[in-house]
């Protein structure tokens, strides 16, 4: 049974849990025994919480009792450890922070808690969530559970790990220019970065540059997703970019019966695109025209104009190395090496400073033109499957660049702000996942998760799971 329950998704986790055929502490500890079995492969989780059984056993009762339940009642959850989560270690992938523990949780952990779901454990990330690969100097490496050779990408990769080995059902990661969609992506499973503010920051570090970074949900399953961003979205009153409404919503939901337009694109605009990933987002285009949508390729002049990740760089350098070098003040020696290369950045001059501001301007208008006629774009979420470890150049289609270019097509979304869905829809020759990436207008995230629905019914490697 154990090997059916760490594969069932959340909603149907909380289905058999709400009809008493099976009972959170089963679940719970099923989820346990995974990672107590795979977790040292993986190094995926970092922290197990205490008092993951003690509420499981609560929440058994209280289905006993028949009380009202949440619509995560009972479900284990894991959050990514730059995420606060009270009474239970937070170190931020650093030994800056060892020993950290947090009095409150942050806002999208209380509101999961406050769905009924149980903490189990924390994840993997890079010193302060800074890196497209997940190590750091306090809690190691994190493998990729489809070959432990190759990444789980980063930031949120201990995250992706844990959810596709099956240590986890559903998570929460977040994204500053790739770190949920791209781990996603080389994993295998399904990541959601909402428009910029749609779930708010609050308690969760670092912040800075706070108007490119995302808390979203991680699953293997659309409608996990989709349930988890109906609970974390919306304002607390404490995260001023956090203002939108929740139940305002800008896509399909406001008018579903209308043939949705997807424009695909690959080339140009991200840099180079592996052939195999180029020829699964191709894939994925001829599903969505085959379940009724209105597809056709496009380009979109403002992504080829501009450069978003040189755009971004000059931006976020300036605003990050204040917080990093206050939290890091007499603690250079216990620094990993991409935060030392980082803070050693040279500033950007003011010139280009606002050089890239009013790119950030124009990339934003180019995105308004575009879906003024189109509902939804499908792009590449990486240039290429999961890498090796550790590299500092990539290989794409013969081709030598920096290892930076892996954000290629993840970072336009962040300078922007548009949401974006990571999803799988092919594998390499190598067997590892390949992913895709539905964007949508800014507020209109529920066009990307029905195309996402889409894509998952007719997906050649729905319920693939790493042999491992």
């Amino acid at each position: 049974m154990n090997s059916e329950i760490i594969y069932y998704d959340a909603t149907k986790l909380a289905e058999l849990i709400r009809t008493r055929k099976l009972s959170p502490v089963e679940v719970v500890q099923a989820h346990l025994d995974r990672i107590e079995a795979l977790n040292p492969k993986l190094n995926a989780i970092v922290t197990v919480a205490d008092d993951a059984l003690e509420a499981a056993k609560a929440a058994e009762a209280a289905v006993m009792a028949g009380d009202e339940l949440g619509p995560l009642h009972g479900v284990p959850i894991t959050v990514k450890d730059s995420i606060d989560t009270a009474g239970v270690l937070t170190q931020r992938g650093s030994p800056i922070f060892k020993g950290r523990i947090p009095n409150t949780d942050a806002v999208s952990v209380a509101r999961m808690k406050s769905a009924g779901a149980i903490l189990l454990a924390k994840t993997n990330l890079p010193e302060f969530s800074y890196s497209t690969e997940t190590d750091n100097l306090l809690t190691g490496r994190s493998n990729n559970p489809w070959n432990l050779d190759r990444t789980p990408g980063g930031s949120s990769g201990g995250e992706s790990a844990a959810i596709a080995a099956g240590m986890s059902p559903l998570g929460l990661g977040t994204d500053l220019a790739i770190s949920i969609r791209g781990p996603a992506a080389q994993t295998g499973i399904i990541g959601l970065k909402a428009t910029h503010g749609r779930i708010p920051m609050t308690g969760i570090w670092s912040r800075a540059p706070r108007r490119f970074w995302h808390v979203g949900p991680m699953a293997r399953s659309v409608r996990d997703i989709a349930l988890a961003y109906s609970l974390l979205a919306g304002p607390d009153g404490a995260d001023g970019f956090s203002t939108s409404p929740l139940k305002f919503d800008a896509g399909v939901g406001a008018s579903p019966d209308r043939r949705l337009r997807v424009g695909w694109l690959v080339e140009p605009g991200f840099g180079p695109i592996d052939a195999e990933v180029a020829a699964t987002v191709q894939a994925a285009a001829e599903a969505l025209q085959g379940a009724g949508c209105d597809v056709e390729p496009v380009r979109i002049p403002a992504l080829e104009r501009d450069n978003s990740l040189h755009v971004f760089n000059r931006l976020h350098v300036m605003e990050m190395k204040p917080a990093f070098a206050q939290a890091t003040a007499g603690h250079e020696s216990e620094m990993f090496k991409i935060s030392k290369g980082m803070l050693a950045t040279p500033d950007t001059t003011m010139g280009d400073f606002i050089l890239a501001e009013q790119a950030a301007e124009r990339l934003r208008d180019g995105f308004a033109e575009y879906f003024q006629r189109y509902d939804a774009l499908l792009c590449p979420v990486l240039p290429i499957p999961a890498h090796a470890h550790g590299l500092s150049e990539i290989v794409i289609n013969g081709q030598s660049v920096p290892a930076v270019q892996i954000q290629g097509a993840t970072v336009p979304f962040n300078v922007t702000g548009l949401p974006g869905l990571s999803i799988r829809f092919g594998t390499s020759r190598d067997g590892l996942p390949i992913g895709v990436q539905l964007v949508s207008s800014w507020m209109a995230e529920s066009t990307i998760l029905h195309l996402g629905s889409l894509l998952e019914a007719k997906s050649p490697v729905r319920d693939l799971h790493p042999n491992i």
